[in-house]
């Protein structure tokens, strides 16, 4: 998660950085181009052990095993970042550039531009290059990145100007980015980034989003290690990852141990890798990345093989099938650090599949079938009557005219009724007097 700022008067609080941007920054965590296995766009062995190096990632979430049902060809996954160099050898042909919403005016051209997000994309839908045997896959290699850039990089010459910006300016930015990936055709939005501060122009958006059938991922933060404003021992609360509706990530090791920079609170619905996850940058170059960020982006990539699967499933279907099929799923089945657990690809692209079928099947029963359609099961005459009434009135039978035999019956018995009747009554009244 690219973290956010602006002035503490606004509101907008930076929350600790998801993802790790340079070696400057956090030393250790990130690996530059000399390192062994990460090298620039020239060289196969390396390119190889790149591959080598991020299996683990792709086994941790039984993603070799989804791959035969859907790569995520037909879906486009906005990444609302910091940008998306689409130059580079693992994106080259699946990005489309959106607009830049962050109102500076750094150029696509500059190296300090779109860092963070480049990672982010390669991560969810890298083929790779050399016919892609060589560099990052993606958890989605034939799924479409929509760039929309909201935030600069740290490094860019510009982001002292940004962190000026006022609360809502800033914020409206992001609500523009989402309305513009949901105008623009994308069916899962991958959001790594945060802030402290809710905004109601921000929730409208993403419901916007959601009743137009896109899964929203976010990450949950790396404030693990704070503690809530209130005592309880839970990290700050980061938004759009706390939004209702947005499916919250938060970050594991290679041993599935949770990262110690994983927030920990509610909002957290399941886990993926986030430390040391190989990723490449705008520059070309591989680097191994570590937050939530690189968590978010994995499983925005297991969202849009489901959708390309299943493109009519709704939302909360989607993280449904998250959800129930995890790995590794905490004491209790749930808890604040990992949410139900570490997602497994495989296995919530089946479930997605139980779910589209189960629908399709309620949607071709009996009961909702046209009558007339000779396509129909036979129904029972009440059945029939029932739905015909959608349709028009239904006439009632004529009563057949009664004759004269029918008429003295009737007399006999209406004779009986009051002799009966008589009887009683003069039974009664003696008891009546008594009491």
């Amino acid at each position: 998660m690219l973290t956010v700022s602006t002035r503490m008067l606004a509101g907008l609080v930076v929350l600790a950085a998801s993802c790790l941007v340079s070696l400057a920054a956090l030393p250790g965590t990130a690996r530059a181009a000399t390192q062994p296995g990460v090298g620039p766009a020239s060289g196969a062995v390396l390119f190889d052990s790149i591959r080598d190096n991020q299996q683990w990632v792709l086994d941790m979430l039984n993603v070799p095993a989804a791959w035969p049902v859907s790569e995520g060809a037909g879906v486009t996954v906005a990444v609302i970042d910091s940008g998306v160099s689409p130059d580079v050898s693992d994106l080259i042909g699946s990005v489309t550039t959106g607009p830049d919403y962050t109102g500076v005016t750094t150029p696509r051209s500059s190296p300090d531009w779109g860092v963070h997000g480049t990672w982010m994309a390669s991560l969810i839908a890298g083929h790779g290059h050399d016919g892609g045997s060589s560099g990052v896959i993606g958890i989605a290699p034939r799924a479409r990145i929509l760039s929309v850039r909201v935030i600069p990089d740290r490094a860019d010459p510009h982001y002292g100007q940004y962190e000026r910006e006022q609360e809502t300016r800033i914020q409206q930015s992001l609500a523009n980015g989402i309305n513009y990936a949901v105008a623009h055709g994308a069916k899962v939005i991958s959001m790594s980034i945060g802030y402290s501060a809710p905004s109601g122009t921000v929730r409208s958006a993403l419901q916007q989003a959601y009743d137009h059938g896109v899964v929203v991922v976010a990450s949950a933060g790396n404030s693990g290690d704070q503690v809530g404003s209130d005592g309880d021992g839970e990290a700050p609360e980061s938004f759009p990852a706390d939004y209702p509706g947005v499916i919250s990530v938060g970050a594991v090791k290679s041993t599935g141990a949770v990262a110690g920079f994983s927030s920990d609170n509610l909002s957290v619905q399941v886990a993926a890798p986030g430390v040391s996850v190989p990723a490449q940058g705008r520059d070309g170059q591989y680097w191994w990345v570590s937050g939530t960020s690189p968590a978010c982006a994995l499983v925005a990539g297991v969202a849009a093989l489901i959708k390309s699967e299943y493109p009519a499933l709704a939302p909360e279907l989607v993280a449904s099938a998250l959800t129930s099929t995890t790995t590794d799923r905490p004491a209790g089945g749930y808890d604040s650090q990992v949410g139900f657990g570490v997602v497994n690809a495989a296995a919530a692209l089946a479930k997605a599949g139980q779910f589209a079928h189960s629908q399709f099947a309620r949607a071709q029963s009996p009961s909702a079938q046209s009558p007339g359609d000779p396509s129909a099961d036979p129904q029972p005459a009440a059945s029939g009557l029932a739905a015909a009434r959608f349709h028009g009135t239904v006439a009632p039978e004529p009563v057949p005219p009664r004759g004269p035999g029918q008429l003295v019956l009737f007399a006999l018995l209406a004779l009986a009724c009051l002799a009966i009747t008589a009887v009683a009554g003069a039974r009664l009244a003696p008891r009546r007097t008594r009491r």
